[in-house]
């Protein structure tokens, strides 16, 4: 089993920005991916961005240039900094891990007003 902890969602206006954390504790195995996910009201989950233990990354076309992602593979965390926030990023950001089966953080709730 695994558990993530998210923290660093909030209120900020268009063009701002926030960086959300997450901690993963219990049965990580040293090839995993982690990475976020946004649920906006009415709509599908959505991929954010992942990065692999091995340092690959990969973006939503929507976030290419103004998210990034990193992690600390000793630590077991990644971050998710996010620039240029639009309203659209407006969301419900979950953080997730792939590590021999799929799990899910509570999620942090990120509102852009414009």
């Amino acid at each position: 089993q695994v558990q993530l902890v998210e923290s660093g969602g909030g209120l900020v206006q268009a063009g701002g920005s926030l960086r959300l954390s997450c901690a993963a504790s219990g049965t990580i195995f040293s090839d995993n991916t982690m990475g976020w996910f946004r649920q906006a009201p009415g709509k599908q989950r959505e991929l954010v961005a992942t990065m692999s233990s091995g340092g690959s990354r990969s973006y939503a076309d929507s976030v290419k240039g103004r998210f990034t992602i990193s992690r600390d593979n000793a630590k077991n965390t990644v971050d998710l900094q996010m620039n240029s926030l639009k309203p659209e990023d407006t969301a419900v950001y979950y953080c997730w891990t792939y590590s021999r089966n799929a799990y899910w953080g509570q999620g942090t709730q990120v509102t852009v007003s414009s």
